[in-house]
């Protein structure tokens, strides 16, 4: 087999790394990446690389990934529409369970339309490339999943980046570019996939009206888990309908797969006939839009209600325990609960030595997160029982005092 020469360095005329040196240089960095195997169903306790685990890193917040009903749809849904859906929406893949489902987000989130895509990444470099261009301005969060980031990349427009939740620099930049004839689009997320706090979405729809912006919040982690009625974060914040573009993804809390814009219907034919990877994609198949629409309505129900109570519950207990025990938890609002460590080398090792105790809980490294920012990324799910919340809250101190991460008692 050839070996791929390495990089090309055009200044000294040489290939100056291999691929192979690269890994290498991720290896003595502490940052090499590989995959585990999981086993059977993903669940509170899962099979990973061959033993039972207590799963403390998924984003299946409610627990719906295995859920009887969801099964039940998708089950059904194979059984009539078949497999796969064959093409593209625009070409013939649309197909009657696509169309239910957009009316069922359309009604979840208040808004006259929405449309299906095919992964969260998927969605937001499809909507930011489409709405954004050449002369436009797009306001990020400097904490914003990397997915927005990749879309304002790809959408040519100016990005300009203000500081984590800083309204007041927002408002600055917004100010210094007021005269800017293209759009104004300001995107953030709802909830900070890294962090766990929420933003601040008060404060931006008087922003986005004050300086004739459009607003999109991407409500991935937020979406089914957080408002009364699992609305998300614009819910919980009161502005629901104040907002331009709800972006939410269908694979975390909801259990099932793909990603959703909501917004008015002149944006939502905007996109069907401007978004690159919804124009471009074959459409996602029977059983995971079956299984989406049940996770809605089960969402909508007083079992979802108790789940989600649960999750809070859950959530409120092991924050309190590790804060308890002396560790910083970042400003986490939420059921994502991020334990502050420092080094990559160490958070590392911290994630081995609880997967020893039977604890699976994955390490953050860059660039995920700025260098000397690594932390242990936490994620409770409703169906945690108080004892697995307790379990783990010992285990993590336990490890922590063993690290120096937080002083022995």
């Amino acid at each position: 087999m050839l070996k791929h020469p390495g990089v090309f360095n055009p200044k000294e005329g040489v290939f100056v790394q291999t691929f192979g040196e690269e890994l290498e240089s991720l290896r003595a960095a502490g940052l090499f990446r590989s995959m585990r195997l999981v086993e059977g169903e993903q669940s509170s306790r899962i099979i990973l690389d061959g033993r039972e685990v207590l799963l403390l890193c998924s984003n299946n917040y409610l627990g719906l990934a295995d859920h009887p009903l969801l099964k039940e749809a998708a089950i059904r849904a194979v059984e009539r529409f078949g497999v796969g859906s064959g093409a593209a929406r625009l070409v013939s893949g649309n197909m009657e369970l696509h169309l239910r489902l957009e009316e069922r987000i359309a009604a979840f989130k208040g808004t006259e339309a929405a449309l299906v895509f095919n992964s969260g990444y998927a969605a937001n470099t499809g909507i930011i490339s489409a709405i954004a261009g050449r002369g436009d301005l797009i306001f990020s969060d400097r904490l914003n999943h990397a997915s927005i980031v990749d879309g304002a990349l790809l959408s040519r427009a100016k990005v300009i980046r203000y500081s984590h939740n800083d309204m007041v620099a927002l408002r600055r930049l917004l100010e210094e570019n007021r005269s800017t004839s293209g759009r104004r689009i300001i995107v953030t997320d709802g909830v900070f996939s890294m962090d766990g706090d929420l933003a601040k979405l008060a404060e931006l729809v008087a922003l986005k009206g004050e300086f004739g912006a459009l607003l999109m919040v991407d409500d991935a982690h937020g979406t089914g888990v957080l408002g009364e009625h699992g609305r998300g974060s614009a819910e919980l914040c009161g502005v629901m309908d104040r907002i331009d573009i709800h972006m939410g993804t269908l694979g975390k809390a909801l259990g099932s797969f793909g990603a959703y814009a909501a917004a008015s219907e002149e944006i939502i034919d905007y996109l069907v006939n401007r978004a690159r990877s919804f124009i471009f994609s074959t459409s996602l198949p029977p059983a995971v839009l079956a299984a989406s629409i049940a996770a809605f309505d089960l969402v909508d129900s007083p079992a979802g209600a108790d789940l989600r109570k649960g999750l809070a519950a859950n959530s409120t207990q092991f924050k309190d325990g590790l804060e308890n025990a002396g560790f910083n938890t970042m400003g986490s609002e939420t059921q994502i609960v991020p334990v502050f460590v420092g080094g990559a080398e160490e958070t590392m090792e911290f994630s081995r030595k609880l997967l020893d105790q039977g604890i699976f809980v994955q390490g953050i490294r860059p660039p995920t997160v700025p260098v000397g920012s690594c932390r242990l990324r936490c994620t409770l799910m409703a169906t945690h029982s108080q004892a697995d919340v307790d379990r783990a809250v010992a285990a993590i101190a336990q490890v922590g005092r063993q690290l120096g991460v937080i002083r022995g008692t």
